[in-house]
Parts: structure tokens; C-alpha cells; sequence
């Protein structure tokens, strides 16, 4: 089984590659997916991040409210440090629990976890082989406002959070460009499948 990263900015369009790739063969595990189970009620998160942010941060049918969440955090690097402290490990749990199923039904599988903050995290170092998806920053913040991911201004302070995006083409075995058109974009995605496949045969 060949373990894929697949990372880059808010809004450079990983959740369109990591598409592209699932509908090439490759297994897709989102890390955001996961990151909202593990916080819903019952969730391995729920009860220590409703501890530490306090019930204000949730909805009347007492799940988190992820949007007033993360108005919270982003505005404060310690308290999105308390809060990575707390989701990660069992994020990560669960993410190694979807590679053994999937290796065990399929040794030649190709599993891509998509995931904002992998190299942030440290956790890049657990993979085969690494993607960053990249654009520039002007239609990284027209597609996060866009599709709603707050003002111009909470998503600029969201992207200073992250690593830049030239800090993690230095770390990717692979690099996506998706300031061009989507025919453009998938043809790169068809290459670097291409090279994964040949490193499985």
C-alpha cells in the first residue's frame, strides 16, 4: 500500500485533486471528515474542546457550532494550539484504523489523506510520498470568501496561520497548480497518478 499526503492552503483546491485521484483509482481518506466525527457529541474530542472553549461555541442541539469555533481560534494561535492538541491524536487514530482496513482488502491501494495542516502537524513524515496543492494567494482568498468561509479579513488571518504555501513546496514530492483551468489542473493530477501507479506495480 502506497501512503499519499495530499496538502496545501485554505482554498488552493485540494478537495478537487483529492477528487480527481478517487476517481482515478486512488482510495481517498479526508482528514476534515474525520476531524468532524471525532467532534460531534460522543465524538473522542467533544467533551475536553467543550471543557476548554466553554458552551458558548454550542448550537442549541448542543453540537459544536465549528464556524463560531473557529472565529475563536483562528483569532488566537495558542488557543488553535490547544485545540489541534486535543483533535489531532484521535484524527490520526482514526486515519491509521481506515489505512489497515483498506490495506488489508487491497495491498496495491493507493490511499490519499487529504489534510490542511499535514506538515504543520508533523505528521508528513508518515507518508510515501507528499502533494501540495498551490495556487495564488488573490484566488485563494476569492474562493474561500466565495464559498463562505468568512470576510476577506478572517480569511487572510486563517491563510497567515498556515505555513506558506513556497515553505511547503518544499516538502512535496509532487506540486499542483490549480490557478489555471480545471482541464489543466486534472492533467496534472493524471501524471502524478501515473507516477504513484508505477511505484505500486
Amino acid at each position: 500500500m502506497l501512503k499519499v499526503g495530499l496538502t496545501g492552503g485554505l482554498a488552493t483546491g485540494k478537495s478537487f485533486v483529492g477528487a480527481a485521484l478517487r476517481d482515478l483509482g486512488c482510495y481517498l481518506i479526508q482528514a476534515d471528515a474525520l476531524g468532524h466525527e471525532v467532534l460531534e457529541p460522543g465524538g473522542e474530542a467533544y467533551a475536553e474542546v467543550v471543557r476548554e472553549f466553554g458552551k458558548e461555541i454550542l448550537r442549541q442541539d448542543e453540537t459544536i457550532d465549528r464556524r463560531r469555533l473557529a472565529g475563536i481560534v483562528f483569532a488566537d494561535p495558542e488557543k488553535l494550539a490547544v485545540l489541534n492538541r486535543l483533535v489531532h491524536p484521535p484524527v490520526l487514530r482514526r486515519l491509521e484504523r481506515a489505512e489497515a482496513e483498506i490495506a488489508a482488502r487491497d495491498p496495491r491501494a493507493i490511499v490519499v489523506v487529504e489534510a490542511a495542516v499535514l506538515i504543520e502537524a508533523g505528521v508528513h513524515d508518515r507518508f510515501d510520498k507528499l502533494i501540495v496543492v498551490v495556487c495564488d494567494e488573490a484566488q485563494q482568498i476569492a474562493r474561500a470568501v466565495a464559498r463562505g468561509d468568512g470576510t476577506r479579513e478572517e480569511v487572510l488571518s486563517r491563510i497567515r496561520q498556515q505555513l506558506p504555501l513556497e515553505e511547503k513546496r518544499k516538502f512535496a514530492d509532487y506540486v499542483i497548480d490549480t490557478s489555471g483551468s480545471k482541464e489543466e489542473t486534472l492533467r496534472q493530477v493524471r501524471a502524478v497518478y501515473d507516477r504513484l501507479r508505477s511505484l505500486t506495480s
